[in-house]
């Protein structure tokens, strides 16, 4: 094998690249019977010279996906061979500007670091159908919660209190019969990349920043170990399963071997079925989401009872969920461009007598495009509704009754790299409590892909 070094000149930039080049092969011995130089077709074929390799292009820090670049293209083999390596910073600053349980210095800088490693060992030649991801991160502040005094965390998911650096997650899956057979097994996050997902409004880091506004808090997320399965028959239906650690105490632990395996063996449960159709009309496809799931918890949990009263637990809680997103209107028929608008809702039920909320929805809308020239930024609204328990109420807290979130941001791509959304929020009866000051919160965020 040969190596090449090229270095190219332009006006703003040196590039350099490494070529590998493989050794030439013998020249194979014509067949026995066979005239050397006959005519036929494979033995007359002349060997065409090798194309010359694409020469490098100069760093673009406006054009460039990531803002760091290709590395001198180290990141386009990497993306060939199968290695995907991305590094994700995520800053927020937010304001309570009104009522809450303070306003005075009441905003916060927040923000995570994430590096994700996901392999395609399919892709990679190593295991047929195998794949695996793991992910680091770092974290600082812990948001307004406090603040506001709301049970919907103001900026969900950004953050994880200070922590220097963890390993976030990290799981092994295999694909079968041609990927319609899914299995995953490690360190799983529930919401996000498992079940109650959703095209609008389940990324913290991409859409809403209120908690309420990315996942159900009826249904008992986790992010702990557990095994996960998905069967796919076809292209529009699916059918989605899964047990994790209940007891797991730190999130950010990386193995969480001490709750998994000693003690109680509690596992929260989740099937989720779903529909996913493209309506195809005139002005283009229009693809949707319509999924139902269920979850058990076999925890037991202290039950809603008068404080004079003997403490009762309750065990093996069940609760479904809703959760609906569909595009109904794009501009243009070219099924890869995004510009249109897309609707979501969802719902939720949980058991009153054990569960704080125990009745949740949302609805919103989102737009993509509306700006002409603008075609990849995002204006989205939302709403969501988390109705306190009556068993809460009548038995614990008179004054408790819901709490209602609604949401406004606009995602501005300022770079491929580079998206700034400004964000608005309105917080009634911060805590669920009728007598709460409602809270106004208003914030700025910016996803950097490195």
């Amino acid at each position: 094998m040969s190596l090449a070094l090229r270095i190219g000149f332009t006006t703003s930039a040196i590039a350099v690249t490494v070529v590998f080049a493989a050794p030439a092969m013998a020249q194979s011995t014509p067949p026995a019977g066979s005239a050397a130089g006959a005519s036929t077709t494979e033995q007359t074929t002349t060997a065409q010279p090798a194309a010359a390799p694409a020469e490098p292009q100069p760093f673009d820090l406006m054009t460039s996906k990531r803002m760091t670049g290709d590395w001198g293209g180290v990141r386009t083999w990497m993306d060939e061979t199968g290695i995907d390596f991305s590094m994700i910073y995520v800053p927020v600053f937010q304001q309570n500007f009104y009522g809450g349980n303070e306003t005075h210095n009441a905003n916060e800088f927040t923000g995570d670091l994430r590096i994700n490693l996901f392999l395609d060992l399919d892709k990679m030649k190593v295991i047929p159908g195998g794949f695996f991801f793991i992910r680091g991160k770092s974290s600082y502040n812990t948001g307004l919660q406090r603040d506001v005094g709301s049970m919907s965390a103001t900026s969900y998911g950004i953050t994880a209190g200070d922590e220097e650096f963890f390993l976030d997650k990290w799981w092994y899956g295999q694909h079968f019969f041609e990927k319609k057979l899914e299995f995953r097994v490690g360190k799983l996050l529930t919401p996000v990349d498992l079940f109650d997902m959703n095209a609008y409004a389940g990324n913290p880091w991409d859409q809403f920043m209120n908690q309420y506004l990315n996942a159900n808090p009826t249904v008992p997320h986790r992010k702990s170990l557990g095994a996960y399965m998905k069967v796919k028959p076809t292209d529009w239906l699916y059918f989605a399963t899964a047990a994790v650690d209940a007891d797991e105490p730190n999130p950010n632990e990386c193995w969480g071997k001490d709750a998994a395996f000693h003690g109680p063996a509690h596992y929260i449960g989740f099937w989720e079925f779903g529909v996913t159709p493209t309506f195809q009309t005139a002005g283009g496809p229009l693809p949707g989401n319509y999924r139902v799931g269920f979850h058990y918890d076999p925890r037991p949990l202290p039950e809603f009872r008068p404080t004079n009263e003997p403490t009762k637990t309750h065990a093996d809680d069940v609760g479904f969920y809703l959760s609906f997103d569909q595009l109904v209107w794009r501009e243009n028929s070219d099924p890869k461009d995004k510009q249109g608008l897309g609707l979501f809702c969802r719902y939720g039920f949980a058991h009153q007598d054990i569960n704080r909320i125990n009745n949740f929805w949302s609805v919103g809308a989102s737009y993509t495009g509306l700006i002409p020239t603008r075609d990849k930024d995002v204006l989205a609204f939302g709403v969501a509704d988390a109705n306190l328990s009556d068993t809460l109420r009548n038995n614990r807290n008179p004054l408790a009754d819901r709490e209602t979130v609604y949401e406004l941001y606009y995602a501005i791509q300022v770079t491929p790299w580079c998206v700034i959304s400004p964000d608005l929020q309105l917080i009634v009866n911060p805590g669920g409590n009728k007598d709460a000051h409602d809270a106004l919160v208003g914030g700025i965020r910016a996803k950097i892909t490195l």
